[in-house]
Formats: structure tokens, C-alpha cells, sequence
């Protein structure tokens, strides 16, 4: 009797003792820094495993090498994830990213002009320093001059400069298709090719500078990690609760534009990128918080990068660019979210 007493009473800790192990195991998942160290465990096995998988001849120049392109994609992942992220909170809308200002259509607006007046030689001849200071300088004075106008009177607004920005950048896509058309076939090859972009062995100089301008650009968004979470709210109730807008606004609109520009100008466009990282950062990070917002895009960014090359490497034995396959992945998220956002 005694026995079946015990069975009895006993019989329900068991699910009981499951149900509370569960319950821990949610909010334990629910702390965004235990989504972060998960992801930066991931982003280390896929690093390590990209760097030691299949190593041609020597490990030192491989690892050099394949180094390289590892630092490539954690410059590029911090520009294009922070930068994304940063502009969807300043525009209140997490579909359109800064290339919408017409940065891409830029980019090959000014490669193709220099292979236009001076030819494919002088082009790949030209030196690689010289070229990513003019692009950038170029670019930031088109988003100087952009901000400048667009704000310089009391009634223009961030909704205009998306507007002028997509207008803008029809026009220099057009205008850069214009002047294709009219370049020999071997000059049109070179600058095709030369629009790609390219994460494998980058230019070491230019990468150090370029993540210099990243590091100077992520330094600076750190005092303003609060605002940013302020200004999630929307522009009305941001200046209700004391944020000076406009200020704010010119502020992170230049950092923006640095990153991109910098990392443009590093490895060449990749349009729909930022689109990708950004919003599967904010369904993991599962906070609205930039504190975490940030390092999940530029982890996510990583890991696709590092994900995708490898794939691209082992799978598909290097049958294709990874730049063609974020923007065909690009295209169908952008999609996606139109369809679902226009569905509500």
C-alpha cells in the first residue's frame, strides 16, 4: 500500500521536472546575449572550417589568403549590416536600405565613365589606391551635396531625399547603360567584369583603410546607441520625448554614407545584402535594442558570407560569384516582404 502511495504521489514529477526544463530553456533563449554568443560559437566553427577545408599546397599562404578574404567579409558585414540598420530606424521602414540613395548605381556610374574617357587599359591600369579614394571622395560629395540640399530648408524631409535618392539613382543606371552600349566589346567585358563584386583576395592596403573608415564610423554611432532606439519610435514621438531630429538625422546620415560608400568602393555593389541581414537580425536578436540589433546583423552578415562561400566552394566548385547569389537570395526576400507587409 505503501508502494502504490509512493508511485502515485511521485508519478507527476517527472513531466513536471520536463515542463520546468523547458520553461527555463525559453527564457533562457529569450536574453538576447545568449542569441549572440550562440552566433558568434557558429561564426567561429564556419570560420575555422573555411579556413583548414581543402588547403592547396601551403597552410601559411593558404591561411594568409583565405585570411584576407575573412577580414573582407567582417569589414563588409559590419558596413552593410550597421549602415542597413541604422537607415531603417532613421526612415521608419526595413525595406528600403541605403543603396536606395543610388550609391550601386553610382559606383558603376563613375567606373564606367573612367572606362569611357580613358578606356579598359587605363582602367585596369590605374592605380588601386588612387581609384578607391576617388570613388569614395566622389561619393561622399554626392551625399554631401544630397544632404545639404535636401536639408537646407525648413519644409524637406527624409521621405524627399528617398524620393530624389531613387531618382537619382534610375538616371545614373541609365545613363551608365547609355554609355555601355557605345564601348568596345573587350572595354565592355573588362568593366562588366569589374562590376561584380568580389570578396576573395582584396587589395590589403585598402582594406585596412577601409576598415579604419568602418571602425571610425561604428566609434561614432556608439554615444548615439539610445537615440537610436528612441528614434525606433518614429520621428513625432522621438521629438516628444526631447531628441532633436534634424540633428540626429544629419548626424548618422553621414556615417551611413561613409560605410557604404567604403565598402562599395572595396569590393563593388551587392544591392539587396543589407535587406538580408538586417531583417533576420531583427527576428533573432528578438529585442528592438540597437545594442543588439547591430551585432546580429553583422553576425548574420558573416555568417552568410562565410556560409555562402563555402557552399559555393564545396558544393559548386566555384561555379558562379557569391555576389550572384546574394542578389538572386536578394530578390526573392525583397519579395517576400513586399507580399507580406502589403498582405497585412
Amino acid at each position: 500500500m505503501r508502494t502504490e502511495t509512493f508511485e502515485i504521489g511521485t508519478a507527476p514529477a517527472a513531466p513536471a521536472r520536463a515542463t520546468r526544463a523547458r520553461r527555463g530553456i525559453r527564457e533562457l533563449w529569450a536574453l538576447p546575449w545568449v542569441r549572440l554568443a550562440l552566433l558568434a560559437a557558429v561564426i567561429v566553427a564556419a570560420v575555422v572550417v573555411y579556413l583548414f577545408t581543402d588547403v592547396p599546397g601551403s597552410l601559411a599562404f593558404a591561411l594568409r589568403i583565405r585570411g584576407l578574404t575573412v577580414a573582407a567579409m567582417l569589414v563588409v558585414a559590419t558596413a552593410v549590416g550597421v549602415s542597413t540598420v541604422v537607415f531603417h530606424t532613421i526612415t521608419g521602414n526595413r525595406i528600403l536600405t541605403p543603396s536606395i540613395m543610388g550609391f550601386d548605381a553610382f559606383y558603376v556610374l563613375i567606373s564606367t565613365l573612367i572606362v569611357f574617357f580613358l578606356g579598359s587599359q587605363s582602367f585596369v591600369r590605374f592605380d588601386p589606391v588612387t581609384l578607391w579614394l576617388v570613388q569614395v571622395g566622389v561619393m561622399m560629395a554626392f551625399s554631401a551635396a544630397l544632404f545639404s540640399w535636401l536639408f537646407g530648408g525648413r519644409r524637406r524631409s527624409v521621405h524627399l531625399m528617398l524620393l530624389v535618392g531613387i531618382v537619382l539613382g534610375v538616371f545614373f543606371r541609365s545613363f551608365s547603360e547609355w554609355m555601355q552600349r557605345m564601348l568596345d566589346p573587350l572595354d565592355f567585358q573588362i568593366l562588366s567584369d569589374a562590376m561584380f563584386a568580389s570578396l576573395t583576395r582584396p587589395d590589403e592596403l585598402l582594406l585596412t583603410l577601409t576598415a579604419a573608415l568602418v571602425l571610425v564610423g561604428a566609434i561614432a554611432l556608439v554615444p548615439l546607441l539610445r537615440t537610436l532606439d528612441v528614434l525606433t519610435l518614429g520621428s513625432p514621438a522621438a521629438i516628444g520625448l526631447g531628441v532633436e531630429h534634424r540633428r540626429v538625422v544629419l548626424t548618422l546620415f553621414p556615417i551611413v554614407s561613409l560605410m557604404v560608400a567604403a565598402s562599395t568602393a572595396l569590393v563593388g555593389p551587392i544591392l539587396f545584402f543589407g535587406l538580408i541581414v538586417a531583417n533576420l537580425a531583427y527576428s533573432y536578436a528578438g529585442s528592438f535594442r540597437h545594442t543588439w540589433t547591430l551585432p546580429a546583423a553583422v553576425g548574420i552578415g558573416m555568417l552568410c558570407l562565410i556560409g555562402g562561400q563555402l557552399v559555393l566552394e564545396q558544393l559548386f566548385g566555384f561555379a558562379g560569384t557569391l555576389s550572384t547569389v546574394i542578389e538572386f537570395a536578394g530578390g526573392l526576400f525583397f519579395l517576400f516582404l513586399v507580399l507580406r507587409k502589403g498582405a497585412r
